[in-house]
């Protein structure tokens, strides 16, 4: 693999803005206590301190960054967060309607950042190494180095370099070559009272060696509805010829902010294919940046945000084509009720290399009330000429003739409109590969329904 760093040419990369010294301040001190743990491999505190440094001088984007300008992070930026107090054991009581391993499934189960004892590791291939990133770190850190922060660079985002500065914990794993995991692995990372009023680092990292394949599960949320804010990165990298299916559910407490990362590096011929849920949280965003780094690779990246009452749920992509004969299929859907407000900021970047692209992507958005409403940016920026490449987005209402015709075959109006809005989600839903994260999820979105129904 090449390394490449280019990769993400987004007008993206976080500019200079609101709170920069005063953010250095509010968290030197507490950088000055984790670095003082003294268990980092010798390469770690250097990466560390420079990443605080490049946050120190970014601080929080503001409204004249291109990429933060429908999304107002006010509401973190002028709070103080703490670190959150040590875990415990999460009893299986509280977990239990949050879980969807089933038989044979592997499943690490983290509070507040920190990995439990409630955690279960099932029987894994050999060579197959899963676990605690901060224990991967203190055995295993000169394997690590290869891979960790080269490619969820601190330089490119106020909000990668403060979690690599400040991350205590989170998941790691790596698939030798040649090796497929029969069952997913589910990250579950839990938020509880105590983490009122913290700000919480997980940092994970994927590694598929060349022709591996896993299907990883990571799902964010809260036990409690706590006033938290929660920054999690996770880097995924795959060698040639490796295939992942990545889930990415968000639900934490409507309380909560949630401004989550997630950088994915694709060898020649890899495959990636991504779900991303969100429901939850205050302000949500998830930045999720794919480099096709090698031919033949092909990324298929779906998504789904749910929003009511006074939600803000936002969702930038970037995909780069590098290299000739590469791929990438994307459809995102929103639904908007109440006084919610949806983002999407997707944008598809092909290279002068990348001949014989094919890229698609498509974004739509369902307003249920009148006071919802969505900032939707589709973009390609090609500099190649033998490509096949589009992009759209949609922003509407219920089909009338559809309710028309329920209605006419004795559906209720609310029921009529319930049917509808779940069929707009389907076909996200539907696309699934996991029976029981699926079926679950299906659950989830008919819940929300009925919530409004009830309101």
């Amino acid at each position: 693999m090449s390394g490449m760093t280019l990769a993400d040419p987004r007008s993206g990369v976080t500019r200079p803005a609101q709170g920069g010294a005063v953010a250095s301040s509010a968290y030197a001190a507490e950088f000055e206590r984790i670095a003082a743990g003294g268990t980092d491999p010798a390469w770690l505190p250097p990466l560390r301190r420079r990443a605080l440094e490049r946050f120190s001088a970014l601080g929080f984007p503001g409204p004249k960054d291109e990429d933060w300008r429908f999304t107002s992070l006010a509401p973190i930026a002028r709070r103080t967060y703490h670190r959150p107090p040590p875990g415990r054991a999460v009893p299986a009581s509280e977990l239990r309607p949050h879980r969807h391993a089933e038989a044979g499934w592997t499943e690490l189960v983290f509070l507040n950042g920190r990995l439990t004892p409630s955690s279960n590791i099932a029987g894994l291939p050999t060579g197959v190494r899963l676990g605690s990133l901060r224990r991967a770190l203190e055995v295993d850190g000169a394997v690590l180095e290869r891979h960790f922060g080269r490619h969820a660079s601190a330089e490119r985002s106020a909000f990668i370099a403060l979690n690599t500065a400040m991350f205590e914990d989170g998941a790691c794993l790596y698939v030798p070559p040649d090796t497929e995991l029969a069952a997913p692995i589910h990250l579950l990372f839990v938020t509880d009272r105590n983490a009122t009023g913290s700000v919480i680092h997980p940092r994970s990292l994927v590694v598929l060696g060349r022709n591996a394949r896993a299907s990883v599960i990571e799902t964010y949320l809260s036990l409690a509805d706590t006033a938290h804010w929660s920054n999690p990165v996770t880097e995924v990298v795959l060698d040639d010829g490796a295939a992942l299916e990545l889930v990415r559910i968000q639900r934490e407490a409507e309380a909560a902010f949630h401004l989550g990362t997630t950088q994915v590096h694709l060898a020649r011929e890899s495959r990636l294919t991504a779900f991303s849920i969100s429901f939850g949280a205050a302000i949500g965003r998830h930045d999720l940046n794919v480099v096709m780094d090698g031919s033949g690779a092909e990324s298929h990246l779906s998504g789904l945000y749910m929003a009511h009452g006074h939600q803000l749920l936002d969702n930038h992509t970037a995909v780069l084509h590098a290299h000739p004969n590469c791929a990438s299929r994307e459809v995102y859907k929103g639904i908007l009720d109440g006084h919610s407000h949806g983002v999407f900021n997707g944008k598809v970047y092909v290279t002068p290399e990348a001949q014989k692209t094919d890229g698609k992507q498509t974004n739509r958005n369902l307003l249920l009330s009148d006071h919802a409403r969505v900032d939707t940016k589709p973009q390609l920026e090609i500099f190649a000429d033998d490509v096949k490449c589009t992009h759209g987005a949609t922003v509407g209402r219920l089909d009338e003739v559809a309710l028309f015709y329920l209605r006419s075959r004795g559906i209720g109006a609310e029921q009529a409109r319930k049917l509808l809005t779940y069929a707009f989600a389907a076909e996200v839903l539907e696309e699934i590969p996991h029976a029981t994260i699926r079926d679950r999820l299906e659950r989830l979105v008919m819940a929300r329904l009925d919530e409004r129904e009830s309101a």
